[in-house]
């Protein structure tokens, strides 16, 4: 077994900060990594097929983000008590994340490689979407599969008293006059 590694850092101008944690979870994946702020935590796997499917002539790149109600400390209270279908806001986080991962592959790799970003915590104050994308990029920096990154992201947000915030929360975001990812 692997020896857990734990990296963290503050968020500048702000009181919160981000962490990694790789080693504990996941461990038959090629790459995890669980990423932190505040108390919304997101565990990034990576797993890569050993060989190229035959006929395949593009880069199978599947992104999935599992957003559970439980993560938010809910629990389906209709008949059935299961998830539902991936919301807007899923399908977008997953365009969010796929969208810089795809150009850090080398050019010609064609082996199947899925990234899964699973939100364990939710805790309504932080945003989980950019903690995914850099929780996947560590995740394919100690996977070994070829990658061409580091990739890091951040969202801003321009308050209405004229400065810029970085990892805003839902509700400065919400007072903003500007953001960006």
């Amino acid at each position: 077994m692997a020896e857990a590694i734990s990296v963290s850092a503050p968020i500048s101008g702000t009181d919160r900060s981000m962490s990694f944690e790789a080693g504990k979870l996941a461990q038959q994946a090629d790459g995890a990594v669980v990423g932190r702020i505040g108390d919304t935590i997101v565990l990034a796997t990576v797993v890569a097929a050993r060989s190229v499917r035959e006929g395949t002539d593009f880069f199978p790149l599947t992104v999935d983000i599992e957003e559970r109600a439980y993560a938010a400390g809910k629990i389906p209270g209709s008949f059935f008590r299961r998830e539902g279908k991936a919301s807007d806001q899923a399908i977008l986080t997953c365009r969010l994340i796929d969208r810089p991962l795809r150009p850090s592959f080398p050019k010609g790799f064609r082996n199947e490689v899925h990234v899964v970003g699973t939100v364990f915590g939710a805790d309504q104050v932080n945003p989980h979407d950019v903690l995914a994308i850099n929780a996947a990029s560590a995740a394919l920096m100690i996977s070994g599969i070829p990658f061409d990154g580091p990739i890091g992201a951040v969202r801003i947000a321009y308050s209405t008293d004229g400065t810029w915030i970085p990892h805003p929360s839902f509700q400065e975001g919400d007072a903003s006059t500007f953001e960006l990812v």
